[in-house]
């Protein structure tokens, strides 16, 4: 005769044990909600209906978290297809523009409607003929020490998105600093700077996409150039 238990017996220990256990706490399939969906409960009427009930109300929290994901990432879509036309559309109105100062209005009129930003700041470099007028933009020369705050981002050339530095702020929209609470920022080496400013906080945030605004940076470099010299 072996000395080991029955097998069968022993599994049949080990599921009484565990029925006990459950009894013992029953809110235990809260804790792990994948574990109810893998049981196979019974058909028939009686106690295992409540268990029945809780497993669809956990396919249903699932389907609802997906029908949500699935909304956000369709609005998502639509909101990219929107930026990918406009920032197009920008595009090829820089290219038709028939001089600098033009290109640097048709930029400054795009960047006020598309961002829906309460100002535009853009700050070049080198002096363009025609702008004496725009109170959007600032010449300052590439070695003033008044760009010191923009030293790094204008060698890398990479967009900020967020609440900006109050130097960088008083730069950029001078006696409208205090109003403005968040900025897209656009750096643009060897041309300026360009600035999208909202009075609202959260308009612009770190983390949020910059692919489109560095489109639309590098499509006014490009247009720029072609009056170079």
């Amino acid at each position: 005769m072996s000395d080991h238990p029955d097998k069968g017996a022993a599994e049949k220990l080990g599921a009484h044990e565990v029925a006990a256990w459950l009894r013992r706490h029953p809110t235990f399939l809260k804790q792990f909600p994948d574990l109810a969906l893998s049981l196979i409960v019974p058909r028939d009427d009686g106690p295992t209906a409540s268990l029945a009930s809780y497993q669809l109300e956990v396919l249903r929290d699932k389907n609802r978290g997906l029908s949500k994901r699935l909304g956000d990432l369709f609005a998502n879509a639509q909101e990219n297809e929107r930026l990918a036309v406009r920032t197009h559309q920008l595009t090829l109105a820089l290219l038709k523009q028939n001089t600098a100062a033009d290109t640097l209005r048709a930029m400054a009129a795009a960047l006020a409607e598309d961002f829906n930003g309460d100002r535009v700041s853009i700050v070049l470099l080198r002096p363009v003929a025609g702008l004496e007028d725009a109170d959007w933009l600032q010449v300052i020369a590439q070695d003033s020490p008044h760009l010191a705050p923009f030293r790094d981002c204008l060698k890398d050339g990479e967009p900020i998105c967020g609440r900006l530095q109050p130097e960088k702020n008083s730069l950029l929209y001078a006696a409208r600093a205090d109003e403005i609470q968040s900025s897209a920022l656009l750096p643009l080496p060897g041309v300026g700077l360009v600035a999208v400013g909202s009075r609202d906080g959260n308009r612009f945030y770190p983390g949020m996409g910059t692919l489109f605004l560095r489109m639309m940076g590098e499509a006014l470099a490009a247009a720029l150039k072609r009056f170079d010299g």
